[in-house]
């Protein structure tokens, strides 16, 4: 009786429904929207379960949904049929004995996680020493690059003298113990505030450890940052300004893991946390000339950050080195199950990997693009061939594969269901940016996406993954150009494959880092670490930093 009777009572608040809410005109325009045509006869039809939909809509819209609520429909990269490694071998990682304190203290800020943990294990300076000198670097610089959001030094001189006191006592927990390091500030740490980089969030305190934070506090890293981003995770523009890149101060990082990367590059950490949906580790890395690591969609759970995308968050580190990205991502892979998109998967790296044993493509079709044969990206093929590398020709899927902007809708209709009530209370006319490209916006045109475009476009994205998934096969590395020659990183963040973004010098024209992409196969990012270590060991270009910081 019970039953009847709410639904008895839904029925006549349907009934009672203001009739001119919508009009059958309006139903007549808003088809048009969807590329779809309907007869009057049809609309007739239509028209009163269009505004039951409605009053469902509104029902739904008085019930609060906060970011970190997630969707049932769980995404994976994994196609059927596919079988991956499941045991994870001991990953020995060879600390150098014989490091010294620099000369100039300076230098510092330029060594290596594995330099810097020798020193610390071999007690030459302890890691609150270490911690402080760090430190010290971002209250100096971090205004100049507009890249720090807090700096957390609580956190850090507490963690620091946890680290100390276990080393002292014989308890070494591995080569992140007492390093300092940031985090992109859209995971919550508690005791921190989690700003998103957005004006409306800038005083927001989340009492949560995300699981990247709670992973690299178990490894013994030391939080002594949190970094901006672009606003809600989109380009180098926050609440406070815009980051810079530290080697040209009158241009940006680019976006959005912005202060991450402009912080690494320019020896304020020795390593940083970022986050990509659709380029937001790759691009400042490229852009600051650091090592990014995008890994496998899945590898690391994102419980505790920021959700702009559930089918394309990810987080990796940001680095100088490759060897760096190997290291932190060893502490940093695995799941809290939390994240119902996240596994645990072996990463079985290898510091001493024989590239010559190494089954390397490049993306032909791609490089073909490039007709300036004395661009960097074509030096990083002939760098290959001197190490002894036999270069396989490959065609990525691309075009005829990626006839139109499936990222686009994804990440559009994703984005604007993860920031509803943002739109729906206008709470998008708090942020600094209002520009037609920017979040508020995109936000508000995807509002007019029908679920079946998002859906259709998800099923066109499973046949992307057929494609690239067949493609690499064969393969263990694939080389790419990063930018300016397809749509490799719109493709491959849909499908989930990792890449590793690797600096290979200067453009020629405006004097700023360039680099190259090294795509793996899925969960397989050991092996284009060691690619992309095998380069940097053979040309040193990791080993060029911005004068500026170098010499202050």
């Amino acid at each position: 009786m019970k039953k009847i009777t709410a639904l008895f009572a839904m029925l006549i608040s349907i009934a009672s429904f203001s009739q001119d809410t919508i009009s059958k005109s309006d139903v007549a325009a808003a088809s048009r929207l969807l590329d779809l045509q309907f007869s009057q006869k049809e609309i007739d039809t239509m028209y009163d379960g269009v505004k039951e939909n409605l009053f469902g809509y509104r029902m739904m819209h008085k019930q609060t949904l906060a970011n970190s609520v997630p969707m049932t429909l769980w995404h994976s990269p994994v196609l059927p049929g596919m079988k991956f490694d499941e045991k994870q071998e001991p990953v020995n990682w060879n600390i150098p004995p014989n490091v010294s304190l620099p000369a100039n203290k300076n230098d510092l800020a330029f060594y290596s996680v594995l330099q810097l943990a020798s020193l610390i294990k071999n007690k030459k300076i302890s890691s609150v020493a270490l911690t402080q000198f760090f430190i010290d670097r971002i209250k100096k610089f971090g205004d100049t690059l507009q890249c720090v959001i807090s700096v957390t030094q609580d956190i850090a001189m507490e963690q620091a003298k946890q680290a100390d006191a276990e080393i002292a006592k014989g308890k070494y927990r591995g080569p992140l113990h007492g390093i300092p390091y940031g985090l992109k500030d859209l995971f919550a740490v508690k005791g921190t505030k989690t700003t998103w980089g957005a004006a409306p969030y800038k005083n927001q305190a989340i009492e949560q450890d995300a699981f990247v934070y709670t992973q690299l506090k178990n490894a013994g890293a030391v939080l002594v940052a949190k970094f901006t981003l672009g606003a809600l995770a989109m380009g180098d523009n926050w609440y406070g300004g815009k980051t810079k890149n530290p080697w040209n101060l009158k241009t940006g990082s680019s976006g959005s893991s912005a202060g991450s990367a402009s912080a690494t590059v320019a020896g304020l950490v020795p390593f940083a946390i970022g986050t990509e949906t659709w380029g937001s580790i790759v691009s400042p890395a490229t852009t600051c000339g650091a090592t990014g690591l995008r890994p496998t969609f899945g590898s690391v759970s994102r419980s505790g950050a920021m959700t702009l995308s559930w089918s394309l968050d990810k987080a990796g580190p940001i680095c100088r080195t490759a060897e760096d990205a190997a290291v932190v991502f060893n502490y940093l892979h695995g799941t809290d199950g939390l994240d119902m998109s996240a596994v645990n998967k072996p990463f079985n790296y290898k510091q001493k990997a024989d590239i010559k044993k190494m089954r390397v493509a490049y993306a032909k079709n791609y490089f073909d693009k490039i007709t300036d044969t004395s661009r960097n990206e074509w030096k990083v093929l002939d760098a290959y061939k001197k190490m002894g590398v036999e270069l396989i020709p490959l065609n990525f899927p691309d075009s005829g594969v990626y006839n139109f902007n499936i990222m686009d809708i994804v990440i559009s209709a994703e984005a604007a269901a993860a920031f509803d009530e943002f739109t729906r209370n206008n709470i998008d006319d708090e942020m600094t940016n209002q520009s037609k490209n920017d979040w508020p916006n995109t936000f508000r045109i995807s509002r007019l996406m029908s679920a079946t475009e998002y859906i259709n476009a998800n099923r066109h994205r499973y046949l992307l993954m057929q494609k690239v998934n067949d493609a690499l096969k064969d393969i263990d590395v694939l080389i790419c150009p990063t930018r300016g020659s397809g749509n490799q990183g719109a493709i491959t963040n849909l499908t989930g494959h990792p890449v590793v973004s690797v600096p290979c010098g200067f453009d020629k024209r405006n004097n700023l880092p360039t680099s190259f992409t090294l795509i793996g196969r899925l969960y397989d990012e050991a092996s284009i670490l060691a690619a992309a270590k095998a380069y940097q060991d053979a040309t040193h270009r990791d080993e060029m930093h911005p004068p500026l910081f170098t010499n202050p």
